[in-house]
């Protein structure tokens, strides 16, 4: 099987970025990894190059790119079935794809107030309406899902979900948004991952800085 390429951005800030790839090398999947930092005020051109939307990531398996988050993570599910990137379980598995959609179309004051940033020292901000909203929602999710599975991921072993909530670990951790022990707990299994950890590693050793990310 021809091995993929995974184009990604910045690691300290591309949340998009972020998912599929914890998603792959969480679960023990052979791709190629390229970065293209968003450096530029008006956006890389490579990026422009080899993304049929403009943007990362983009996965390319042989001549086929498919971009967005979990457009990849879906692929890969389906091209190693045998990585568990979803749970084998119908209904799980189901459930699985609706909060990772949750993940992706919603929380928006949220994202918007408090971009992933794997550097930037822990403190507090001013929060907008919504944001206290949008963290109560995701914590019941979590809480919902340990509660099914046991733990310690959302659906028992690292999955898909996962990847898809992985931005949200660091924004809850690096913004102060979280003091309950059960979301705490799942977040510390997370970032005690080694993908987790070999991201962060790579994320603090870059030096690129987006302003409009560094609130």
């Amino acid at each position: 099987m021809d091995r993929p390429t995974l184009y990604i951005a910045n690691k300290n800030y591309s949340s998009w970025s972020f998912r599929p790839w914890i998603a792959l090398t969480g679960v023990g999947i052979d791709f190629e990894e390229v970065l293209i930092p968003f450096d530029y005020p008006g956006g890389n051109p490579d990026i422009k190059a080899i993304s049929p939307s403009g943007n990362v990531p983009v996965l390319q398996h042989g001549a086929l790119k498919i971009w967005e988050s979990l457009a990849i993570i879906e692929y890969a599910a389906e091209l190693y079935p045998e990585a568990g990137l979803l749970p084998r379980d119908r209904a799980a598995r189901a459930l699985a794809r609706s909060v990772s959609m949750e993940m992706l179309s919603g929380f928006r004051a949220l994202r918007g107030a408090c971009p992933m940033n794997i550097r930037r020292p822990r403190a507090r901000i001013v929060l907008p309406d919504g944001v206290d909203a949008d963290v109560r929602r995701i914590e019941t999710i979590w809480r919902d899902l340990l509660e099914k599975s046991g733990g310690p991921f959302l659906f028992g072993a690292f999955g898909a979900a996962d990847a898809m909530f992985a931005p949200v670990v660091n924004r809850f951790d690096i913004y102060d948004l979280v003091h309950q022990d059960d979301t705490l707990a799942y977040m510390t299994t997370m970032k005690a991952h080694p993908a987790w950890r070999k991201w962060e590693g790579a994320a603090r050793a870059e030096r690129w800085i987006v302003a409009e990310d560094e609130v």
